[in-house]
């Protein structure tokens, strides 16, 4: 397959320049310490709080319904990245498209999804936002462009990086958005897809949520170069590593990005933002220290958010007990549409295997056989043919 239709010059190493690490995450994205003035308006960084707050009793409430068994598969909680997912999903655009991992839950929310689809998405039902049929790693909404979750690490990249190409094809306005954790930098279809990327100029941000562990592992027993932002270099592709735990910073930096996407360069992001619980659900964390929880317990973002929007007047003891008892009822209501809504008929197991119709595609059902039943001797001595 040919990559172009006509030969190009080789681009100038000025033409994409990767942020120095050196600097702080300000930057890109300024740091949530000292006055944010000029910056958002009031409006803006109070909707982070709410989106935040919303995000954090959405999940903890998915945990209890999995030790409660109403959440089957398996299931991963944005708990510790609601500051990287309110900032990033508020830089882009309505037409924008997003790729996911498969810790997705936050990112369905501010993308606008409602908490009751997503809910009963969790539960397995019909009314879920993917039928009931995807559950917590595979989610899908074509109406707000949430392209899913993927269970496979790095199985979203590949496909996001293609959406930037079909966007380019036509000469699209819109980016892709491409989230996935530190772990999927180290396999092929990350550097393959960073590659075609920036050699066709297409208008993508890849973004590393690096929370410090693929799974149980280090990032830095598992990379040569921890700071994965500087990945991009290799490929003459700009990027900046933020903390992951400001809204504001992330929300700065992500518009950087999607502006520079826009302009045919794509760009990688990497919000440092750790994880507060294990991996999963089931996962119980034994691999980190208690001097480690513990400071994870302490950096945690919702709270110092809301200790800086205390500090600048825009949050009270009040007000903060009433965005909490909104997220509450909402999650409580999501909790009740879900329990409420059917399971999906088994007879539409299939309907969304393809987009359009496929010849001689299986529609074979667990326990069915795979080939027709040969034909046996029947009590006569002729042969019974079964259907």
């Amino acid at each position: 397959m040919s990559t172009t239709s006509k030969a190009r010059a080789p681009k100038s190493p000025a033409a994409k320049v990767t942020a120095d690490s050196s600097a702080p995450p300000s930057s890109v994205g300024r740091s949530s310490v000292g006055p944010l003035l000029p910056g958002p308006p009031n409006e803006l960084l109070l909707s982070f709080y709410r989106q935040m707050v919303l995000i954090r009793r959405f999940e903890e409430r998915a945990a209890r319904a999995y030790t409660e068994a109403k959440i089957g598969g398996y299931c991963h909680l944005n708990l510790g990245e609601e500051a990287t997912v309110s900032g990033l999903m508020a830089a882009m655009r309505a037409e924008d498209y997003v790729f996911t991992n498969y810790r997705e839950h936050g990112y369905a929310l501010a993308r606008g999804i409602t908490p009751e689809r997503v809910m009963a998405e969790l539960f397995g039902r019909s009314e879920g936002v993917s039928k009931g049929w995807g559950g917590s790693m595979h989610m899908f909404d074509i109406d707000s462009r949430f392209m899913g979750g993927y269970g496979i690490v790095g199985g979203q990249v590949p496909l996001a990086t293609g959406a930037a190409l079909a966007i380019h094809y036509r000469g699209g306005s819109e980016a892709v958005v491409c989230l996935m954790g530190d772990g999927t930098t180290n396999i092929g279809a990350f550097h393959e897809s960073l590659n075609i990327a920036a050699l066709w100029d297409l208008p993508i941000v890849y973004v590393v949520v690096n929370n410090g562990l693929g799974m149980g592992t280090t990032v830095e027993q598992s990379s040569a170069e921890p700071e994965l932002h500087k990945r991009a270099a290799a490929y003459r592709m700009a990027s900046t590593r933020v903390d992951g735990n400001d809204p504001v910073a992330v929300h700065e930096a992500a518009q950087a990005a999607l502006a520079s996407a826009r302009e045919g360069k794509p760009f990688l992001l990497e919000t440092v933002s750790g994880r507060m619980k294990g991996h999963s659900v089931v996962d119980p964390a034994r691999y980190r220290s208690r001097e480690e929880a513990e400071a994870l317990k302490a950096a945690d973002p919702l709270a110092a958010y809301s200790v800086h929007l205390q500090q600048r007047g825009l949050l009270t003891d009040d007000l903060i007990a009433r965005i909490d008892t909104q997220a509450r009822e909402a999650v409580a209501a999501a909790v009740e549409f879900a329990e409420a809504s059917p399971h999906p008929d088994v007879a539409t197991l299939f309907d969304y295997t393809y987009a359009t119709p496929v010849a001689n595609d299986s529609r074979r059902l667990p326990g069915d056989a795979l080939f027709p039943a040969a034909p046996r001797p029947n009590t006569d001595g002729f042969m019974e043919v079964t259907a």
